[in-house]
């Protein structure tokens, strides 16, 4: 087996001693219409569909229409699987290079959640700048979906037996035994962060609906902050981690530790600036302050009154005035 999916053991039984004496051997896969189907893919599939469902049920809390959150999600979603699989490929290249046709078998495993952001946070970037968007308050509505799918989507790593830790003689320890009869106990490391996952998006959810946002990208930045904390500790548990070349220096946990240090910054600064009223919510389309619907009626009202160029709206000039208006256009001729 490679050393890229050697990590994965889709047939072994799955047990959680501190649970019980017990075994569970869920399937990885079930067959439809002679097709293979990997619970991995549905699952991922259900973290999607849910997440979307949330994001279509808060955006208005952003001041965000639907129309505009369904093109960043038709954009994001496919665009982040791509970016998130390139991430992956970057940094197990000399396996790629031997296997050229593995690239694409998102299925087997390989999608790094890093490159996904990367690629929504660019998407996000270039649609806002065509809607006249704020970028940071979409950001803001969409990372909260992106906390759903990490939430959900890590499960799919438990019916693959893949993205588990070093082996441990921790309480909360997970085994696997493989058919052969060996048994390794690991840190379960999907769940880890499954969980600590779950625990940001609740304090997300309080500290929204509590009005707790001071500013556009304030939630970005809380997630990046915490989510860097939790992936930095967990990653340095992880057996599969992609690693900077020949060194041992593992990417995900320089990068989170880096972005744990620019958003504790940001957040500092800005908590500062939202004290001395420098920094404020400020609505998220740019160009009239108000929602899509407000601005498409303004936009209306100017195409009328747009529609002679050199119209001018005024009173018409009586005839006692006219005297009066030609010497005043002489003056302004001078």
């Amino acid at each position: 087996m490679t050393d890229i999916l050697e990590t994965i053991q889709r047939d072994s039984l799955i047990s959680f001693p501190f649970l019980g004496d017990w075994f569970i051997n869920p399937p990885s896969s079930f067959t439809l219409f002679g097709r293979t189907i990997y619970i991995y893919g549905v699952v991922v599939a259900l973290a999607f569909l849910l997440a979307i469902i949330w994001l279509t049920k808060n955006c208005k809390r952003f001041g965000i229409l639907e129309n505009d959150l369904y093109d960043a999600i038709i954009w994001a979603i496919p665009l982040g699987i791509i970016g998130a699989r390139l991430y992956y490929v970057l940094f197990s290249l000399d396996y790629y290079k031997a296997n050229p046709s593995k690239i694409i078998a998102i299925w087997e495993g390989g999608l790094a959640i890093y490159g996904g952001i990367i690629a929504g946070i660019l998407v996000i970037f270039f649609l806002c700048r065509h809607k006249k968007m704020r970028v940071a308050a979409m950001l803001d509505l969409v990372i909260c979906g992106v906390i759903i799918g990490q939430i959900i989507g890590r499960w799919g790593n438990f019916f693959n037996r893949e993205a588990f830790g070093t082996e441990t003689t921790v309480f909360c320890r997970m085994g696997l035994t493989s058919p052969d009869g060996n048994t390794i106990y690991v840190h379960p490391t999907f769940l880890y962060e499954s969980l600590w996952n779950l625990a940001l998006f609740i304090f997300l959810c309080i500290f929204i609906k509590k009005g707790k946002r001071k500013y556009n990208g304030q939630i970005m930045l809380i997630y990046l902050f915490v989510y860097g904390i939790g992936r930095t500790l967990i990653e340095g548990l992880r057996t599969d981690s992609l690693y900077i070349g020949g060194t041992g220096i593992r990417v995900s946990q320089l990068l989170s530790a880096l972005l744990v240090i620019f958003a504790g910054v940001m957040l500092i600064y800005n908590g500062k600036r939202v004290k001395n009223g420098t920094l404020k919510l400020e609505p998220p389309y740019l160009e009239t302050g108000m929602n899509e619907e407000d601005a498409a009626e303004d936009t209306a009202d100017d195409q009328e009154t747009a529609a002679d160029p050199d119209e001018k709206v005024t009173e018409e000039p009586s005839a006692d005035d006219s005297d009066d208006d030609s010497s005043e256009d002489d003056k302004d001729g001078e």
